[in-house]
């Protein structure tokens, strides 16, 4: 049985990952300084999988801490999720961005490397791509990262890739996730933003909730089909199926650092989401128009064909169970976690 340490355990993503770990036989060690997630998590992830695993409250950029946690466990591979991720956050608050995903990613690498462990898998954002003349946008397409978020991100990718050319030992791997949406089927676990959502389906199920009054659509004049910007929307199980798929390549290959899109190579409007998520639902969702956002684009999504190719992955689910199984989610824990 391989060992593996998730940072950012308790997130949205991490939560989801570990139950796809545990479902295919992996031990797991969680870690997570809890800044946007809660403790709440980890007993909900043991009601869904006969797992248990221990959790250590703490800060990756915290060494020492890191340095004991990875001493007391044989770790075989880590899944690095550890990140702030909000875009209009990070534009007000760089500093705290730059820290917590360069610093923390540079932080865990050296005790990583002092341990000698070796396999790496690096969460990282198709944001980076920007607004690209290509559509659908590949791995090898040109970068416009126009915010500080998408830059913190790239510099993470540019460092674990620097590691993995000067030591042929290190097997890294780098996901540029596109836009992952809805929950775990049993209603467990989801996404449970603190405070006012800063993506799409949480804002639309909180709506649909009554929690919020209207959903906010910044920009009615995007060159798209329907002028809102549309995005590439991946069910959160089926991410969490690709690192699984990922660690499965790490110990085949021997050519890295690998740099894989993970999406589903469709691309929806925000209209579209809402007009699916009605249907789905019976849940009426108000809108207005805003004036755009810094940093937003009008088109993203992904080729997936590399994923395909090199990891024998492809999402399953779509639109429609994205926007039930939030929903699930959204009806089954009105105030999240608490």
């Amino acid at each position: 049985m391989q060992t593996v340490l998730v940072t950012g355990a308790t997130g949205y993503i991490g939560s989801h990952t570990i139950v796809e770990l545990c479902k295919c036989g992996y031990a797991v060690v969680a870690i997570d300084n809890l800044c946007n997630s809660r403790l709440a998590v980890v007993d909900r992830i043991k009601k869904i999988v006969t797992c248990d695993f221990p959790f250590y409250e703490l800060d990756i950029r915290n060494e020492m801490g890191l340095d004991a946690v990875v001493k007391q466990h044989k770790i075989d591979a880590v899944i690095h999720l550890a990140a702030l991720k909000s875009i209009e956050d990070s534009i007000a608050y760089p500093h705290e961005y730059y820290d917590n995903n360069v610093c923390g990613t540079i932080t865990l690498m050296k005790v990583l490397k002092k341990a000698g462990v070796k396999n790496i898998v690096f969460s990282s954002t198709a944001s980076i791509y920007g607004s690209s003349e290509q559509m659908p946008v590949n791995e090898g397409c040109s970068l416009n990262v126009t915010h500080p978020y998408g830059y913190s991100k790239l510099v993470g990718e540019k460092f674990l890739a620097d590691i993995a050319r000067a030591d042929s030992q290190c097997r890294i791997a780098i996901l540029r996730y596109f836009n992952p949406v809805g929950a775990h089927e049993s209603g467990l676990i989801g996404e449970d933003p603190k405070g006012i959502p800063a993506n799409l389906m949480p804002y639309i199920s909180q709506v649909s909730a009554k929690k919020l009054k209207r959903l906010n659509i910044f920009g009615r004049d995007w060159p798209t089909s329907d002028g809102t910007p549309i995005r590439d929307y991946i069910h959160i199980m089926d991410l969490a199926n690709g690192h699984v798929s990922v660690l499965d390549y790490l110990r085949q290959r021997d050519d890295f650092p690998l740099v894989v899109n993970l999406g589903t190579g469709v691309g929806y409007s925000v209209l579209d989401v809402v007009k699916t998520f009605e249907q789905e639902t019976g849940c009426q969702i108000p809108y207005e128009f805003k004036e755009r956002r810094d940093g937003d684009i009008a088109i993203c999504y992904a080729d997936v064909s590399l994923a395909q190719r090199e990891l024998g992955w492809k999402a399953k689910r779509n639109l429609a169970d994205m926007c039930r199984d939030a929903w699930n989610w959204q009806a089954k824990n009105p105030d999240g976690f608490i």
